[in-house]
């Protein structure tokens, strides 16, 4: 009887804990202390277990603070939990992408790119190909782009210059990418005309215009 009385208070007692925890961390968010948020979340966890759903708060936090170490740690606590997760698995290959990790990161946004069908996943996973002079792999996924359905919601920035950048319409992006891979695999007519689809959805694209003028 006395075990069972010490377990229920116990019980009650971390259920109080984790009500005050989640209260702190509702006011830190509210007065942008992301600090004394994780701190919160990380006791919570500590409560809560391995499968506590403050990992992926957590995920968040890291990825917003852009300290993408943790983040992309915290994503895998995650993802061992819920490996189907595209949300965090984004946040992964985002991370691991701003970390200079780029064969991880092409390796996350392929796991991602066949669970999302996603046009922007796909288009991530064919800059990484190019850039890791997979030009016939890159080739194949760009061409699984175009035929996929456009949310309208993602722009991509591109490097103009030094000081410069332009905020470019995915659905430009992606016939500007599918130009340069053309380009390497020795097919300027079909990289020009793909130049110039770029420059019809989105005119002044910078780049792709220079690009154009340099074929003509």
């Amino acid at each position: 009887m006395g075990m069972i009385g010490f377990s229920v208070l116990a019980q009650s007692g971390n259920a109080e804990v984790i009500k005050t925890e989640k209260e702190i961390i509702q006011n830190a968010k509210s007065m942008g202390d992301p600090s004394v948020a994780t701190y919160s979340m990380y006791k919570l966890i500590a409560l809560e277990g391995a499968n506590s759903t403050y990992k992926d708060s957590l995920t968040y936090i890291y990825f917003s603070s852009r300290k993408y170490g943790s983040c992309f740690l915290m994503a895998n606590e995650v993802l061992k939990r819920d490996p189907k997760n595209q949300a965090i698995l984004e946040l992964k290959a985002i991370s691991l992408e701003s970390l200079g990790a780029i064969d991880k990161s092409l390796e996350a946004y392929t796991e991602l790119f066949a669970l999302s069908n996603n046009n922007y996943h796909g288009y991530s996973l064919a800059k990484l190909q190019l850039a890791m002079k997979q030009i016939d792999e890159a080739y194949a996924t760009i061409n699984k782009v175009e035929g996929l359905n456009d949310s309208g919601k993602y722009k991509v920035t591109f490097n103009i210059n030094q000081s410069h950048t332009q905020q470019v319409e995915l659905l430009a992006a992606i016939p500007y990418l599918k130009g340069l891979i053309e380009e390497l695999l020795e097919k300027p007519a079909e990289a020009k005309l793909n130049y110039i689809k770029a420059l019809k959805i989105q005119p002044g694209f910078v780049i792709a215009q220079e690009k154009l003028d340099l074929l003509n």
